[in-house]
């Protein structure tokens, strides 16, 4: 429930929604706590930012920070799609059907540069490069800002220097947003040197944070921890219980506390941890992996604190087609029925649409849809152009909670494309 600030009046008039006749309108009776928590804050955020322009008091109500969390709390979590082109980092809609053969459109949120490189995503915000500046940006409300960089000073001038952003997040005791970085360097002849970063959105400066883990790590251990989280992280982390989670060549999970600031290691589902990848599924961690050249199982925690999994389902693509909706296929007159290609490249590129959806791409032509409890919805064909769609493992969330400035500078030259709020 959101809360209302003191001396706020109980009852709200509209004039705007009267009636051109009579000039009732139709909120006149109904309590501000109602309009609030009961209609504002079901709205998509474009309208919320419609019904900011109404009166004063609505936009005052739908700017607290609590109404903003809660806000975007509620949003669906969409899968970022890269459809190929320049500039394609565009954000995926459902559309509602269930027909076979479902194209998942539209998309929105389309960037409007065609150099940019997006790195990291998380509460409605995302970090995006163009090339050597970065920016943290809220394509919800069109805003975004310069992004300062962590410098470590170079042992010599050959030094090659790699960034790898590993988490964007909340700080939760804090609510601050948060970047976690690794800055690699390497000189000649092969000394290698990393550190981490912290970097709180709004401040000009990273804070270096040394690795903590049960059993402090030594220097030359705490640089091969780093050397391995820096190739994990390339993978979007998944967030649980204010954890950061990694996975990769390894069997263990990479845990990263992000209030106590440590490290620690969980044990995959299975013996076959270094085939799978990490997934959100329903606010719980999970975790699939190929089990078969046709076949993924997929996991999700039974008991977080006891690092025990249960098998949640069992997907075998070779069961798809008897699986297809055969009565949708006999409305196509004139035409025969296509074979499809099922032929299993990688089950790694998956995504959860809206936490009760999995979209797995097995091969270059066709990305399978199922829910979460392993039924079969459809295939979507990306074989066309027109109709081409990577996974890219970054989910955005709207928000319109503004970007905390502070002491980093606005960029007044617009990034995205698209209008929203």
């Amino acid at each position: 429930m959101v809360r209302r600030k003191k001396g706020s009046s109980s009852r709200v008039r509209r004039s705007t929604m009267s009636d051109r006749k009579t000039g009732v309108t139709v909120l006149d009776d109904l309590p501000e706590e109602v309009i609030v928590d009961k209609i504002l804050i079901l709205l998509p955020a474009k309208d919320v930012g419609r019904c900011r322009a109404v009166c004063k008091s609505w936009r005052s109500a739908t700017s607290t920070p609590e109404f903003m969390l809660e806000h975007h709390q509620r949003q669906p979590s969409l899968p970022i799609i890269d459809n190929g082109q320049a500039a394609g980092f565009v954000v995926l809609r459902e559309t509602g059907t269930r027909k076979y053969g479902q194209q998942l459109w539209p998309f929105i949120g389309r960037m409007k540069h065609g150099k940019n490189r997006l790195r990291a995503a998380g509460d409605g915000l995302l970090i995006v490069s163009q090339e050597s500046r970065v920016y943290i940006c809220n394509p919800t409300i069109r805003k975004h800002a310069l992004l300062p960089q962590p410098r470590l000073e170079p042992r010599s001038h050959r030094a090659s220097e790699t960034i790898r952003f590993c988490g964007l997040y909340r700080h939760h005791p804090t609510g601050e947003y948060r970047v976690l970085w690794i800055s690699e360097y390497f000189y000649e002849p092969r000394f290698y040197e990393a550190r981490l970063y912290v970097l709180t959105v709004g401040s000009n400066m990273s804070r270096h944070i040394r690795i903590r883990m049960p059993g402090m790590l030594p220097l030359s251990e705490e640089e091969q921890f780093l050397k391995r989280l820096f190739r994990f992280a390339y993978c979007p982390p998944v967030h649980h219980c204010d954890n950061l989670h990694w996975t990769g060549a390894s069997r263990e999970i990479i845990v990263f506390d992000t209030v106590a600031e440590s490290f620690s290691l969980m044990p995959c589902p299975t013996q076959l941890g270094s085939r799978g990848r990490l997934l959100d599924i329903n606010g719980t961690l999970g975790f699939g992996c190929r089990v078969t050249k046709q076949a993924m199982e997929v996991w999700v925690v039974q008991d977080y604190q006891a690092e025990i999994w249960a098998l949640k389902c069992r997907i075998d693509v070779s069961t798809v087609e008897a699986s297809r909706d055969r009565t949708i296929i006999a409305k196509r007159k004139n035409k025969k029925k296509k074979s499809l290609d099922f032929t299993v490249k990688s089950f790694r590129d998956m995504a959860v649409l809206n936490e009760r959806e999995l979209l797995i791409r097995f091969n270059r032509n066709y990305v399978l849809r199922c829910d979460i409890d392993g039924k079969f919805l459809g295939i979507v064909n990306t074989e066309r152009r027109q109709y081409h769609m990577l996974l890219t493992r970054y989910c955005f969330q709207e928000s319109i909670i503004p970007i905390p400035s502070g002491e980093i500078q606005e960029d007044g030259e617009p990034l995205f494309s698209t209008g929203h709020v």
